[in-house]
């Protein structure tokens, strides 16, 4: 099918495809000139400012400080907890020579920073009044990807990562679902994806946690997404790094600790949540433009509308709108409203000189069928509430969506059915080589054992024996 200029592939033709066209057109980012690397345009790196503003606000409410530490670490670091060693080894880019000459250890470029926060810790920790520290820094990452994708999967990727070391288990346990539940509310309230909150399998847990806790988000194509990770440490990294403190009885006690991270993925969420085959759907809160207003007309009629629009635009912004107006008259009306279609801003107004002359302009919302007319004196009363209409329309169409499109199933032949369009809620043994035989057959892993399902109990639904977890797991296919 041949696709004009300015569209996309339809999702239902090929979903990877309407991804792949759209992030470009929408003119959210272009291709990097090294292998799987992107550059972030303005008008998609608005979109992470805006979520990076709303994540930095509640990280800093619950009493965390910023803080920022080096891209470079020695080798020897990440060799000190084996298993994190492990699961990076192969995502990992590493400097050999520098200076015009070989480096006597070579220094990896960040994956994450547990390693090299955690040497910081053992210097910056020495009594329990030095506990908690509640750190996170915002940053790039480098994890040398095989399969790239804007957003999703890139060689290098900005996030937030906080890490913290506490007293004890009940803390650290505490603060770890802290920052899970930080995670959904950023995810309901922001981005809204009604994301699930769960524990990972011990197959799908981060390299060197004990536990590892996620939020899951149903794209539009049925597929999982992982958008935040949350992890709690136990003392395995306070033990590699020497991250202990004297008690208040004197003794000398390891430190536990956690770490949890957000990343530029969430924009990917953001697309394949909301999106359509008109290109991007943008939640209020997070849109760059939440209105853009498009002044109609040639010559002087055309110069008055634009003049109109401009002190429009000046009053929504007194209302607390974030406003763009579009006066690029050598393009068309309609090239300019298709283009604005296309990178989801939730309301367009139109204003051509009979509008002027009537007192009004012309609403269209994004996902709205038709237009309707409303007082251009009036605007700044109105808009406010009809994008919190459009922001609280948004997350119940996307819950109504992953509802219907996650099944419980109690047999192999549902399970199969169940992940090839969506989510399957079963019981599940819980161990790894099963999970890989699910895997091999399905493509579906174990996204969750969700932390709000009901208890109840049965046989894994691939191997027949009794299920680990006292609840169904959500299962699909993932990006």
């Amino acid at each position: 099918m041949a696709h004009d200029e300015r569209g996309v592939t339809p999702q239902s033709e090929d979903f990877s495809a309407w991804y792949n066209e759209l992030v470009i057109k929408a003119q959210l980012v272009d291709r990097g000139p090294a292998k799987g690397t992107m550059v972030i345009r303005p008008y998609g790196y608005a979109l992470w400012e805006l979520l990076q503003a709303d994540l930095d606000a509640r990280i800093k409410a619950t009493g965390h400080q910023n803080a920022y530490f080096p891209m470079l670490i020695p080798e020897s670091y990440l060799n000190r907890e084996a298993e994190h060693v492990e699961g990076f080894s192969p995502e990992l880019a590493v400097v050999t020579h520098a200076g015009g000459k070989q480096l006597e250890e070579p220094l990896v470029v960040r994956p994450t920073s547990e390693t090299v926060i955690g040497e910081m810790m053992a210097k910056w920790i020495s009594s329990h009044r030095d506990l908690p520290l509640l750190l996170n820094q915002w940053a790039n990452v480098v994890r040398w990807e095989l399969r790239p994708r804007m957003f999703l999967r890139t060689t290098e990727f900005l996030w937030q990562e906080g890490h913290t070391a506490h007293a004890d288990e009940a803390d650290a346990m505490a603060e770890t679902m802290l920052a899970l539940r930080m995670y959904r509310d950023v995810a309901y309230e922001v981005a809204a994806i009604p994301v699930v909150p769960g524990e990972k399998t011990p197959g799908e847990r981060f390299a060197g946690a004990v536990k590892t806790f996620t939020i899951e988000g149903m794209m539009r194509d049925g597929r999982a997404l992982q958008a935040g990770t949350s992890h709690y440490m136990g003392t395995n990294f306070a033990r590699a790094f020497e991250i202990t403190y004297t008690s208040a009885d004197g003794k000398a006690e390891l430190c536990h600790t956690t770490s949890w991270g957000m990343s530029t993925r969430m924009i990917g969420g953001v697309i394949m949540t909301h999106g359509d085959d008109k290109g991007l759907v943008l939640p209020p809160r997070l849109a760059p433009y939440q209105v853009v207003i498009v002044p109609i007309g040639r010559g002087e009629r055309g110069e008055a509308a634009t003049r109109a629009a401009k002190d429009l635009a000046a009053r929504l912004r007194d209302a607390g709108l974030r406003v763009h107006v579009d006066d690029r008259s050598q393009l068309s009306p309609g090239f300019r409203f298709n283009d604005w279609e296309m990178r989801g801003v939730p309301i367009r107004l139109e204003l051509g000189p009979r509008d002027l002359e009537a007192g009004t302009v012309v609403m269209a919302r994004r996902l709205g069928e038709g237009k309707e007319s409303i007082s251009l004196e009036g605007a700044p009363g109105i808009l406010p509430g009809v994008l919190e209409e459009f922001q609280a329309f948004l997350l119940k169409r996307a819950t109504e969506f992953r509802d219907s499109r996650t099944a419980t199933v109690d047999s192999w032949g549902e399970f199969v059915e169940a992940v090839a369009t969506g989510w399957a809620r079963a019981f599940h043994c819980g161990r790894p080589f099963c999970e890989d035989d699910i895997k091999a057959e399905t493509a579906a892993t174990p996204r969750c054992v969700p932390l709000e399902a009901e208890e109840e109990s049965g046989r894994c639904v691939r191997c027949g024996m009794p299920s680990e977890y006292g609840k169904r797991v959500i299962f699909g296919r993932a990006y």
